[in-house]
């Protein structure tokens, strides 16, 4: 079981990774809100078409957990991306994909105060390594920059995005046990209309862009693999091993994202993103052999 769980969620990790750098390629091809708005409905219609007899067996589960299904999908959905997507206009691909690594931490903050769920000595090192290489990142190489607020407009929404997620991701232990498809369905519909509101302040605003090809491959691709594959690889990832566990992996995400925004955006590689790597990676190491241990115990 863990090594399937390992890698759902290492394949999770490489497709938001890819997210990033979409999300970075999208600026100036299609509007952030608008590119939100139309991930999720085609995401939605894909698996609506090949999920209604599921939906029909599962509808008395879902109708008692709409209210939860909906903010599920509002906070770890739309609200998430919104800001991501936003934040690529003001600040790098790595970035975005190194302070994504501070979820674990916040997960495990959650689950301490909100379930007095144990975290073990490991564990904290761990996920302290991985602060550190975030805090590095998001100063952009100096912890003076952050020590002054000096942290641009792009990190402080990946920093909200992060805080985001993880309490999606805390929340998912309240999912009701249900075929992977209705969840998604009914998840990725509140998505879509979550989203409508703000791509309407966005168009009112004046700020909308209209896809062109390159912002319809952009909607395609973010639809299909980081909206329907990545998320439902992750909620069985959560859900063989654990939220604590399972969101050390989004520590991968920078791995994997950092690469993919050098070769295809050809984004500098500083020394800092080097060290703020080797941080995460160790992080993800230690706390996840002791997580492991103290399962097996």
């Amino acid at each position: 079981m863990n090594r399937t769980a390992y890698i759902f969620l290492l394949v999770t990790a490489l497709l938001w990774g890819g997210n990033a750098v979409a999300g970075k390629l999208a600026v100036g091809h299609i509007s952030p809100m608008l590119l939100t708005l139309l991930r999720w409905l085609v995401a939605f219609l894909i698996v609506a078409a090949i999920s209604g007899n599921q939906v029909r067996r599962d509808w008395k589960m879902l109708r008692a957990h709409l209210p939860l299904l909906a903010a599920l999908g509002a906070f770890g959905f739309t609200f998430f991306n919104m800001a991501l997507y936003s934040a690529l206009n003001y600040t790098s691909a790595i970035n975005v994909t190194i302070e994504q690594a501070g979820m674990p931490m916040v997960i495990f903050v959650a689950n301490l105060l909100l379930f007095g769920m144990a975290v073990r000595p490991g564990q904290i090192v761990g996920f302290s390594l991985s602060l550190v290489g975030v805090a590095l990142t998001a100063g952009h190489g100096s912890f003076l920059k952050l020590a002054e607020l000096e942290v641009n407009q792009g990190d402080a929404l990946m920093l909200l995005a992060v805080l985001l997620y993880s309490g999606y991701t805390v929340a998912l232990r309240f999912r009701p046990a249900i075929h992977w498809q209705s969840l998604m369905t009914v998840m990725t519909f509140f998505a879509f209309i979550t989203a409508i509101p703000f791509t309407i302040w966005e168009w009112r605003d004046g700020a909308m862009i209209t896809p062109d090809f390159t912002g319809i491959m952009i909607v395609l691709y973010t639809a299909v693999l980081p909206s329907l594959a990545a998320q439902v690889l992750f909620i069985k990832g959560v859900e063989y091993i654990g939220a604590n566990r399972a969101g050390l992996f989004i520590n991968a995400v920078p791995i994997f994202g950092t690469f993919l925004a050098v070769i295809l955006l050809g984004e500098a590689f500083h020394l800092y993103h080097a060290i703020a790597l080797v941080l995460v990676l160790g992080g993800i190491g230690i706390a996840e052999i002791s997580g492991r241990k103290h399962a097996a115990a």
